[in-house]
């Protein structure tokens, strides 16, 4: 049996749910698909597909390995055009993950012309305010926003992100304009928190080089920013947020900074990917094209 060649026949039945579509599109009589495959599990010891008469569907053991059977192929499709400087021989999944503002208002708009120019390179691209796990999840690097914890990863810093507060006109022509810390006392603030239930700390501030928090008052938590920015749009309250992500709101008049002489401390951007000893050339060069997008919004 060839190994490589039944990891082919297995991705195409897993992607198309059907011996028989994945063996007309391949020109290969159905049995002999169906064979190779009864035989590559045989040689693992698992079953990868579970068998109806409608449907072909992937297994627990089924998923695993089709997850590092593409990431398997795409590396052995890159080693053979590596040493090619044809950009369309750079080829492969991606997989990244970013917050929703940074894959919105950064990374998407300038999206095109890298894909235009590495058109064999297949993107996976997770955005959520949820802190995916790198390593099991099979990310090759993630962007994150704020303070790293310990995780064992290789973190190449790229810079930081200003924060401004900001609230509508609306809430303001209602609650007045705050001008100083003591002001706040009678305002609202949108609360964010990743998991709802925690206590929310309040206004956030740095003087002196040190965070410290202000108790405000403030009815609503969310644990989106999308909803964070649109709450604060429809007028519910206060947010402190990074200037990148609502720079057209403010151009527009839609959102008005108030306090910029109390801001919260500059979130840091990073880039965060597994240690290996030797990236992929697609991830290295993903990555570089990504830090210079970064490099261009961050301070």
């Amino acid at each position: 049996m060839d190994k490589i060649h039944a990891m082919q026949l297995f991705l195409r039945v897993a992607e198309l749910e059907s011996f028989s579509r994945a063996a007309d599109t391949l020109g290969l009589p159905k049995g002999s698909v169906s064979r190779q495959i009864q035989a590559l599990e045989n040689l693992l010891g698992v079953r990868l597909l579970h068998r109806t008469t409608r449907r072909v569907q992937l297994t627990q053991d089924g998923m695993v390995y089709y997850e590092r059977a593409k990431d398997l192929l795409s590396n052995l499709d890159e080693l053979d055009g590596m040493f090619q400087h044809d950009p369309t021989s750079i080829s492969g999944r991606l997989r990244v993950d970013m917050p929703v503002g940074v894959a919105k208002n950064l990374v998407i708009p300038r999206l095109p012309a890298f894909l235009q120019q590495y058109p064999g390179i297949e993107l996976e691209l997770s955005s959520s305010d949820r802190l995916v796990d790198v390593i099991r999840e099979g990310f090759d690097c993630v962007v994150r926003v704020g303070t790293l914890k310990e995780s064992g990863l290789v973190a190449r810093k790229v810079g930081k992100l200003t924060v401004v507060n900001c609230a509508s006109p609306d809430y303001l022509a209602r609650f007045g304009y705050p001008e100083t810390l003591d002001d706040l006392a009678s305002h609202a603030l949108i609360h964010y928190a990743v998991n709802i239930g925690v206590r929310p700390q309040g206004f956030e501030l740095s003087l002196d080089n040190e965070t410290r928090w202000l108790k405000t008052g403030g009815v609503l938590t969310v644990n989106s920013t999308e909803t964070y920015h649109a709450a604060c749009l429809a007028g519910l309250g206060i947010i402190q947020v990074p200037r990148i992500g609502v720079k057209e709101a403010l151009r527009s008049g839609k959102l008005v900074e108030i306090l910029p002489q109390y801001r919260a401390g500059a979130m840091p951007v990073s880039l965060i990917y597994p240690h290996r000893r030797n990236l992929s050339r697609r991830v290295h060069l993903f990555m570089e094209w990504l830090t210079e997008v970064l490099k261009s919004y961050v301070d």
